[in-house]
């Protein structure tokens, strides 16, 4: 029988869950300083040197995802602490452009592993599994928070190179203390017999898969469009109520920490209600809302920003909450691997096109196109299977 994995190690893998987020974004957060420091004139030019790093975010985890259902988690959660920590010293060390690219790029690599792996980890057994992934995604929002408010301090305090050592030192830490609380697997994920709580045909299981895979990757575009671009965009459009940098990350920060617990929320409602129906709700809300921010500017813009990445992040906990309920145990990794291969691969374009389309086109351009993408995530949403009135999500016990 598969069983539920003890506190501290669900602790430290929501832990991960946040450094995960936390070192994809000091990049983006700290991209101003690093222009300077390099002698880049404009921040958007550097832009474009990040992008392998989501590249690598996404093509690494169908391996990563491999990896972990046929040798191990918990191995494959060691080398996501401690090799994320050695490519984040790396990136401290860079002096130019091209190798802190090669950094970020490696950088991703390691980060690549959590989410096919780590998720699948901390589900395994649950009792209330949407709960458990909308705690997992608070975790993993507020390490965007941290990325927001943590990277500006470090920035402004001591340079933008602490910005990468402080949370190579903090993963560091926390792999150790994982290889310490974390039990040894007594087999693989791919030995253990489990079922799925739903079961379908492999016809319906193909187009569940297609149907949350495009919806995953819609949503990772605006993902990484928004966490990526928000700094700059408060900077441009709040400059004439607020123009401390250090203040404005905190700003940014606040919404962060709000919008995540709408991850509770959802998680608790995936627990009692139909996934698809309240998928399209939060996916349909998302495009008024980013129509009205293209003009927006002040305080009004602040709010609804604050009301895009709730509804942003609420959307987050339901492609995983799809593959615990369809996908068994011993194949979740694999599955979420192949899953985030294409939707992450994907949407790392939005890294590379995010500095671009905002000097090209503007701010105003960026949010009329996130809110088109938000169209085709509903349309991906729509094809979903079908489910029951009041379907809720359970955990299939070990059989």
């Amino acid at each position: 029988m598969t069983h539920a994995v003890s506190r501290p190690t669900a602790l430290l893998l929501n832990i991960a869950h946040a450094l995960d987020h936390l070192f994809l974004l000091v990049f983006a957060t700290a991209v101003g300083a690093i222009a300077a420091d390099f002698g880049v004139q404009r921040w958007e030019d550097l832009m474009p040197y990040g992008v392998g790093a989501f590249f690598l975010f996404g093509i690494g985890a169908l391996p990563a995802g491999r990896l972990g259902d046929l040798w191990g988690r918990r191995s494959m959660m060691l080398i996501f602490f401690f090799g994320i920590a050695a490519a984040a010293l790396l990136a401290a060390c860079a002096t130019g452009p091209w190798q802190l690219a090669i950094a970020l790029t490696l950088l991703g690599a390691f980060a690549a592993i959590y989410h096919p792996v780590g998720i699948p980890m901390i589900v395994q057994g649950a009792a209330r599994p949407g709960w458990t992934i909308g705690v997992n995604g608070l975790a993993g929002n507020l390490g965007v928070a941290a990325a927001a408010v943590l990277t500006g301090v470090l920035v402004q305090a001591a340079g933008w190179r602490t910005a990468f050592v402080v949370p190579a030192i903090i993963s560091i830490v926390a792999g150790l203390l994982f290889m310490r609380y974390a039990p040894r697997e007594t087999e693989p994920p791919s030995k253990r017999p489990t079922k799925a709580a739903v079961q379908l045909s492999p016809a319906m299981l193909a187009r569940a898969f297609v149907a949350m895979t495009a919806a995953a990757a819609s949503g990772s575009l605006l993902f990484n469009f928004s966490t990526n671009g928000n700094g700059q965009l408060l900077a441009e459009r709040m400059q004439a109520v607020v123009n401390d940098p250090a203040l404005l990350g905190t700003l940014l920060a606040l919404i962060y920490v709000i919008a995540s617990f709408a991850q509770l929320v959802v998680g608790k409602l995936i627990d009692r209600f139909s996934l698809k129906r309240l998928y399209l709700v939060i996916v349909l809300t998302q495009i008024p809302v980013l129509l009205a921010a293209m003009h927006a500017h002040g305080w009004l813009l602040y709010a609804l920003l604050l009301l895009e990445m709730t509804l942003l992040f609420g959307a987050i906990p339901f492609t995983d909450a799809m593959i615990v309920r369809y996908v068994d145990d011993r194949l979740r990794s694999r599955v979420a691997g192949m899953r985030l291969t294409v939707a992450f691969g994907l949407s790392s374009v939005a890294v590379w096109a995010l500095g671009p389309l905002v000097k090209s086109g503007g701010f105003a351009f960026l949010l009329g196109l996130m809110a088109v993408i938000a169209g085709c995530t509903a349309l991906a949403v729509g094809w979903l299977p079908a489910e029951r009135s009041g379907e809720a999500l359970q955990s299939a016990p070990a059989r």
